[in-house]
């Protein structure tokens, strides 16, 4: 019984440490792309998008941050 407990304490644990890890990844992925869009309301909506387009894509996280770069020269300026 008592490596029963060890055995899920510890997957529970492991798996605990990977959704953080997953969740912080977005978190900075996603503090990038609104980063990149200033204050402009209308832009930091189309970073999302471009976000989750790059998601969609399957950008490597090593070159999001350069296609996040020229996916916000592609914004459209009034």
């Amino acid at each position: 019984m008592d490596y029963f407990i060890i055995v899920v304490t510890t997957v529970a644990g492991l798996y605990f440490h990977w959704w953080l890890y997953v969740r912080i990844k977005r978190w900075m992925d996603r503090d990038l792309a609104l980063a990149l869009a200033g204050n402009d309301e209308q832009k930091k909506a189309f970073m999302l998008q471009q976000l989750a387009s790059a998601r969609q894509q399957k950008v490597k996280r090593r070159d999001l941050p350069q296609w996040l770069e020229a996916a916000a020269a592609t914004y459209p300026t009034v």
